[in-house]
């Protein structure tokens, strides 16, 4: 049985590069692994306000496409958004998602927000997020690389119409919080970064306690789960 190819979306301010010991472990273990830069961060990029959330949509399906077989997603942070309007586009080409801390996003990330682009402030990343496990390398290696993020992405959001995306079997690494915590939020609060879940038909929730970035924090821990799905829903 081949393992179903994996494609790695990484999170806000962060490239392909993000990915890079998950990835290395999971071609390791013999897998297709396809980790993307999303449009606008490049750390070159001239024009971050010409893009829009449909070009970070259009390049995950058509990384979905390019695939030999029906993939696993791999989804970190905000791009649950993106990603799950991808799925939407095309969910009879995606084998499985994995939601790396965060879930299927619906309507708008912030919906009030003015500015053609967004940097990585790292005081509020420290106040607002999970560091822990993250040595200060990692930390100073993160202020480094983030490119901010295109400020469409966080006012724009993706009209989902195919029903069939909600049978798509999900499963949600928490890490940042508990899946407990999670699915409590989820249910008591209309945040839009956790809307989809009650969409969705086949939910597996996974505990990896560690911080919102368990792709340095954890590596081999996440490489192994993505890999297990990827196994699990594999062709024939």
């Amino acid at each position: 049985m081949k393992t179903a190819p994996i494609v790695l979306v990484p999170g806000f301010w962060l490239g392909a590069w993000a990915w890079d010991e998950v990835a290395a472990d999971l071609r390791a273990g013999g897998h297709d692994v396809t980790a993307l830069t999303l449009p606008g961060l490049e750390p070159a990029a001239a024009d971050r306000a010409a893009v829009h959330l449909t070009d970070h949509v259009d390049t995950i399906v058509h990384a979905i496409e390019a695939a030999p077989a029906p993939v696993v997603l791999a989804l970190h942070s905000a791009t649950g958004f993106s990603g799950y309007a991808a799925t939407d586009r095309v969910p009879d080409r995606v084998a499985a998602v994995v939601y790396v801390d965060t879930a299927p996003g619906l309507r708008a990330i912030d919906p009030e927000f003015e500015g053609a682009e967004k940097p990585m402030v790292w005081a509020d990343i420290e106040a607002e997020e999970n560091l822990d496990g993250l040595s200060e390398a990692q930390k100073e290696t993160f202020r480094r690389r983030a490119v901010p993020e295109p400020g469409a992405l966080l006012r724009e959001a993706a009209t989902l119409t195919n029903d069939a995306r909600r049978d798509i079997p999900s499963t949600i690494i928490c890490t940042g919080a508990s899946s407990a915590q999670m699915q409590a939020w989820a249910s008591q609060h209309d945040w839009a970064w956790l809307a989809g879940i009650a969409e969705l038909r086949d939910v597996t929730w996974v505990d990896l306690p560690t911080s919102h970035w368990p792709m340095w924090s954890r590596p081999a821990e996440l490489a192994a789960i993505i890999g297990e799905v990827a196994r699990r829903h594999g062709s024939s």
